[in-house]
């Protein structure tokens, strides 16, 4: 028994050498994910009231997760670009199978197929900007009004599919990655503030076609007190969560919002409240600064792509992740609507965490190749 446990750990002295010497990584981007996946590991501890289980299925999906990332850190970006129409098909087909086939909780996001239950829209986080990446890769750039309409019409299909589940703050995180592309590929400032004014003056259509409960949060936004123990709970308990964390915080496992079980959805939207809570501001400041030297090493890796594809895709992730980061930030603070957006690699969830890290493969990828591509 003891030599096979010597065998076992000469063996995985070995794995980790090689890995170490993968120069397909961007170690320093690594070690930043790891650090940010086992402090998500201990706030879930934390706030799934100390149970394992929560800790261990995340483990489990950082793992298939890292797995994944290292297996598409190997792929070529010219051969991901090959792939990316069949991919983005593929993930808009889901997505129709979730309308006829999907479940969830009063909406239709999820299939189910037995052994793995996954929500296939958080695919077409990444799926999206690399069929944007690659409409506009053989293209003149900046895109004219034609190329800008045709990759509309790209990033709409899933958007509307995505609207319809309904999930508004997913399907407007996967329009913002595709619309990362159009302004990484140079569209002119004109051209977005003339699109944005477009936007604002069909706010009120889109007002009108939102679900009630939709309108009700922005509703809350505005006067969350007006309805305290209804759709204003969240948003109170949240922010008492994140102020009665002060500067440094009550220590980790001695939130009280959480623990008393005052915060709702503690382990999954507001999992940030449960940290700001329990670490105080210099904490958050910390996590914040993990975050944006993640999105800076990605925007790096972006710059030293050669490529057109490569170049507008990690760059469209790098920003991506911060949107997520901000967004979630901004709701559980109360500065925007309650949206069910996850904090990227602490909240507790499966796809949205493999998602996130074959993301981070492919700019792995653009990294080990960036001495290839021209």
């Amino acid at each position: 028994m003891s030599d096979g446990l010597a065998i076992l750990h000469i063996r995985l002295q070995r794995f980790v050498l090689r890995l170490w010497r993968h120069k397909r990584l961007d170690w320093p981007l690594m070690g930043a994910l790891l650090l940010l996946a086992l402090t998500g590991l201990m706030t879930l501890y934390s706030a799934g009231n100390e149970n394992p289980r929560l800790v261990i299925n995340q483990a489990v999906r950082f793992a298939l997760g890292g797995l994944l990332l290292i297996v598409i850190s190997r792929i070529p970006p010219r051969e991901l670009r090959t792939w990316t129409p069949w991919l983005y098909v593929f993930s808009v087909l889901l997505l129709v199978i979730v309308a006829v086939l999907g479940e969830g909780k009063g909406a239709y996001r999820w299939l189910d197929l037995g052994i793995v239950r996954f929500q296939p829209s958080e695919l077409l986080k990444l799926t999206t900007p690399m069929m944007a990446a690659w409409y506009l890769h053989p293209r003149h750039l900046p895109p004219s009004w034609k190329h800008i309409l045709g990759l509309a019409v790209l990033i709409g299909i899933p958007v509307a599919l995505i609207a319809e589940q309904p999930d508004l703050g997913t399907a407007l995180l996967v329009a913002t990655a595709g619309a990362f592309v159009l302004f990484l590929a140079g569209m002119g400032w004109r051209r977005i503030v003339l699109l944005l004014g477009l936007a604002a003056l069909a706010a009120p259509v889109a007002w009108h076609f939102m679900h009630g409960y939709q309108r009700q949060r922005v509703l809350t936004l505005l006067n969350p007190e007006s309805d305290p123990l209804g759709t204003g709970w969240h948003i109170i308990q949240s922010k008492i969560a994140v102020g009665s964390g002060g500067f440094f915080g009550k220590g980790w496992l001695h939130g009280t919002q959480s623990h008393l079980d005052f915060l709702p959805e503690h382990s999954t939207d507001f999992v940030f409240a449960v940290f700001a809570e329990e670490f105080g501001l210099f904490g958050v400041l910390l996590l914040l600064a993990l975050y944006l030297f993640i999105v800076g090493r990605c925007l790096w890796i972006a710059s030293q792509a050669r490529e057109t594809y490569a170049r507008l895709l990690a760059g469209s992730i790098a920003m991506s992740f911060f949107v997520y980061v901000i967004v979630n930030g901004g709701m559980i603070t109360g500065l925007l609507p309650v949206v069910g957006v996850p904090l990227p690699l602490v909240s507790y969830g499966g796809t949205s965490a493999v998602s996130l890290l074959a993301g981070f493969g492919v700019l792995m990828s653009i990294h080990a190749h960036r001495k290839l591509l021209k």
